[in-house]
């Protein structure tokens, strides 16, 4: 068996999760359970808060530092991608940072918007209410494609990401392997 490394420490998988938990309760509840909608949304909220200390003072493939590539950067790796090319990195790819960014700032807005219309300034305001939606709508597709990256990296550098976002722990880096 191939050996392996740390790479995702115990609160990037617990932020991981329980994003992904909050957030599939803020959906199964939108329209019939709002108290409970709220509070998922809420912590979705804090949780984003707390993945942002995480990029800035967490360890080394929490922070953004470490996986955050330039527009040209990423396009590029999606072409050596889309040619099944592509390098492994040991943290995420950077498609994958794109997508952390991206998921970060939808639930960020779902999140403002979402409280912006339990106040007495915005409440009933119909561009907040649509910017909530559209912001929720849009994150399923994100959700969607973060999924198919997944599975998409998994198969080709054969690895079991999901169990890695469980355990924390990936193959040991190899030749030409990115770490």
């Amino acid at each position: 068996m191939a050996s392996t490394v740390k790479v995702w420490d115990r609160p990037v998988r617990l932020f991981h999760w329980s994003l992904a938990g909050s957030v599939a309760l803020c959906w199964l509840t939108a329209d019939e359970l709002q108290s409970v909608h709220e509070v998922a949304g809420y912590a979705a909220a804090g949780l984003i808060g707390l993945r942002l200390v995480l990029g800035l003072a967490g360890t080394r493939y929490a922070r953004f530092s470490q996986f955050i590539r330039s527009p040209k950067s990423t396009l590029t790796y999606a072409r050596e991608m889309l040619r099944h090319k592509e390098q492994r990195y040991l943290g995420h790819n950077p498609l994958g940072a794109a997508m952390v960014v991206a998921l970060i700032v939808m639930v960020a807005g779902i999140a403002l918007t979402g409280w912006m219309q339990t106040t007495d300034a915005y409440w009933g305001i119909e561009w907040v209410e649509e910017t909530h939606e559209t912001l929720a709508e849009l994150l399923l597709v994100a959700i969607a494609l973060h999924v198919a990256g997944v599975i998409h990296a998994s198969l080709r550098h054969h690895e079991n990401l999901v169990l890695a976002m469980i355990t924390g722990r990936k193959r040991a880096p190899a030749g030409g392997d990115i770490a």
